[in-house]
């Protein structure tokens, strides 16, 4: 038998966490929209002394594996849908050990996870984040040109990234740290790279610029420049064997196996908001989307809110197959890719629909319609791209590498 529904504990926890949303988020989402470089401390305060840094993302804060009968995943990802349905880029600036803390959760050593990890259970609000792209270097990871260099009992790195989701925050601001991508012999193309813990404040690595963006603007987004920012030789993910194998990029991979599931819950909260207000103005209009009726009594306003509707369905149920997965301890990288592809696209969708569903009110800044439909579209472009996570999907079915399909 298929059972589609969720936990009991879970259920608990969306109804905890919507109430959230709906009280603490929605009401200051307009205000931080407009203030992009500003941060509701009250809010973030709140949610650090509530849930401190694991509840967001699922890490575990003591070492031990993810995987498992527990629920970590699923929980964090209809934990983030609703805190998403809210507002995303507040969401998103919440002290957490983000995708820094996923990327040891995934390639680091156990006494690693514990020594990075466990700092996010107490103390001051604090952030982690991942640093991979830089300025000629995108969805190509072999084409990286951050190094590091080993010099003694440490890491020397040099390089500049940029689009580092809190960045700032987990560089500058904090007890937290950054996760850095870099190569440490760039004639091994891929197999040269490597991930690294490089805790903040550390002399050498230095915030140089925050962006100005579209969508999610609560967040900030950072340009790191890492100039011979020294680093302890442990800090390299994974055991000393790793500089001598592909395991390091392989490793560094799989944070993406646990982060992309979550991505696409985040496209999910944004797509339900966008929807559930859309069907309430309509309602108000006196066009209620009647569910039920037969297609050829349906008009097109209901068949198209229909046909948006569905795919966010489809989409969340790939979600929570993919986090359902890693939480036990499956091979999912196909289903990740699988689920952010589809929500990116259910989500731009979705938004845009409401919008023009409602003509010059949902492009107006009266609703909040406009504005999730701004935040949607980074979900097609970070974790990946919607072009590169069809190609995952594309070599996974076909059983293609990525020279043979590129």
């Amino acid at each position: 038998m298929i059972d589609f529904e969720l936990s009991q504990s879970i259920q608990d926890q969306k109804k905890l966490v919507h109430q959230v949303a709906q009280e603490g988020m929605r009401p200051i989402s307009r205000e931080f929209d407009e203030k992009e470089h500003e941060k509701p401390w009250d809010f973030l305060k709140f949610m650090w002394q509530v849930a401190g840094g694991r509840a967001m993302t699922g890490e575990n804060t003591d070492g031990k594996p993810r995987s498992g009968a527990k629920e970590n995943t699923l929980t964090a990802a209809v934990t983030i849908e609703e805190l998403s349905w809210g507002d995303a880029g507040i969401y998103l600036t919440i002290p957490n050990a983000g995708l820094g803390g996923a990327a040891v959760a995934a390639a680091g050593t156990p006494e690693q996870k514990k020594r990075f990890l466990a700092r996010f259970s107490s103390g001051e609000p604090k952030w982690a984040a991942m640093a991979i792209t830089e300025p000629h270097c995108g969805s190509d990871s072999a084409a990286i040109q951050t190094t590091a260099t080993r010099d003694g009992d440490h890491w020397v790195i040099n390089g500049t990234k940029v689009f580092c989701t809190s960045g700032l925050m987990a560089g500058e601001k904090s007890e937290g740290f950054v996760v850095v991508w870099a190569t440490v012999d760039k004639t091994a193309g891929r197999g040269g790279i490597k991930s690294f813990v490089v805790e903040a404040n550390t002399p050498g690595m230095k915030v140089i610029k925050v962006e100005n963006k579209l969508g999610i603007r609560a967040s900030d987004t950072a340009m790191i420049v890492f100039e011979d920012c020294r680093i302890p030789a442990d800090n390299i993910l994974g055991s000393a064997e790793v500089v001598k194998s592909t395991e390091g990029f392989k490793g560094a991979m799989a944070t993406f196996d646990a982060t992309r599931p979550l991505v696409a819950a985040s496209a999910l909260g944004i797509g339900q908001a966008a929807l559930d207000l859309a069907r309430e103005e309509l309602e108000k209009a006196g066009r209620p989307i009647r569910y039920g009726s037969s297609d050829a009594t349906l008009t097109a306003i209901e068949k198209d809110f229909m046909d948006a509707e569905s795919d966010l369905h489809a989409a969340r149920l790939l979600t929570w197959r993919a986090a359902w997965m890693m939480d036990r301890g499956k091979r999912n990288n196909l289903e990740a890719s699988m689920a952010k592809a589809k929500a990116g696209l259910a989500v731009t969708r979705a938004t845009q629909k409401a919008v023009e569903l409602l003509g010059p009110l949902g492009y107006s800044r009266k609703l909040l319609l406009e504005k999730w439909m701004r935040d949607a579209k980074i979900n097609d472009i970070f974790e990946g791209t919607q072009q590169i996570n069809m190609l995952i999907v594309a070599r996974r079915i076909l059983g293609y590498s990525s020279k043979e399909l590129s």
